[in-house]
């Protein structure tokens, strides 16, 4: 067994915890610290074929929310084709160096939001959904993340658990089969990523009801910041190192991104635990 297949084996497992606590998490966690080692064109289609199922667990667990739900979340799901077919176009066609710092990129300030623990409630939900939906379909393509700007704009909107669970599953089943489709059309489905697989699943199978056991002991709230944290530092870690791979900065400089982002995340961990731990109107998400 290579080093490799142990490091993804143990990424998989303690994001597969984070998923079963927290309803989503999966890809938030893996995709940085597998991509220091893989490429998205190899991760990426592996991991959709994962979520699908998944996601389709997580919606048949909440099912009885989802008639509540279904038609608030429609806009953002009819959205997301158009979305997942420039995304799949975009890995498809971007240079595996180029694309994983993108990837990184993009993440960066959706994390460092979910972090500071940013909530904004949506007024109008189907004028937005239809564009939210786009630009979310793009960035799941891309990366297979969608957890934290899914979770900025479920937030507030008046869920309550287990409806908060059925819409984020419903979108996510969605993106992550519309995203499996335009994968196979794309021809993105390699024996390379394929193998993946079955050294994913068995974390996912064991790790999941771990998760749901462990957030029973631990205040979700906390777990959510510490989760967000440790992935800023990753991916802050990520972008440091491309920079210079890509010889964009040619000297230790480029970790300065690293430097900045821990000391912004310190502050920010700081904040949240040196007040008063109040239940909050939303606790459940990651």
């Amino acid at each position: 067994m290579s080093l490799h297949t142990i490091l993804l084996a143990a990424i998989t497992f303690a994001a597969a915890i984070v998923n079963g606590a927290l309803g989503y998490g999966f890809s938030s966690i893996t995709v940085p610290l597998a991509l220091l080692f893989l490429t998205n064109r190899v991760l990426n289609p592996a991991l959709v074929l994962v979520e699908v199922a998944l996601n389709a667990y997580v919606l048949t667990v909440n099912r009885k929310a989802l008639p509540q739900v279904w038609r608030r979340v429609l806009p953002v799901v009819v959205g997301l084709g158009p979305g997942v077919a420039l995304g799949t176009v975009i890995v498809s066609s971007v240079s595996p160096g180029w694309l994983k710092l993108w990837t990184f990129v993009a993440l960066l300030p959706l994390i460092l939001v979910q972090a500071a623990g940013y909530r904004r409630p949506i007024r109008s939900e189907r004028s937005a959904g239809l564009a939210f939906g786009s630009g979310l379909g793009a960035l799941y393509a891309v990366t297979t993340i969608s957890g934290p700007p899914l979770a900025v704009a479920l937030n507030n909107q008046g869920f309550t658990k287990q409806e908060f669970r059925a819409a984020l599953a419903f979108i996510r089943l969605a993106e992550s089969g519309l995203t499996a489709v335009a994968y196979l059309t794309a021809g993105l489905f390699t024996a390379s990523s394929l193998a993946l697989i079955p050294r994913i699943l068995p974390s996912v199978v064991i790790g999941v009801p771990i998760g749901a056991l462990v957030i029973r002991h631990v205040r979700t709230e906390t777990f959510r910041r510490v989760c967000m944290s440790f992935d800023a530092w990753v991916v802050a870690f990520g972008i440091s190192t491309l920079l210079r791979e890509l010889a964009l900065v040619r000297s230790h400089a480029a970790f300065l991104v690293l430097i900045t982002v821990v000391a912004i995340d310190g502050w920010l961990l700081y904040r949240f635990f040196s007040r008063p731990q109040r239940p909050s109107a939303v606790t459940y998400v990651a």
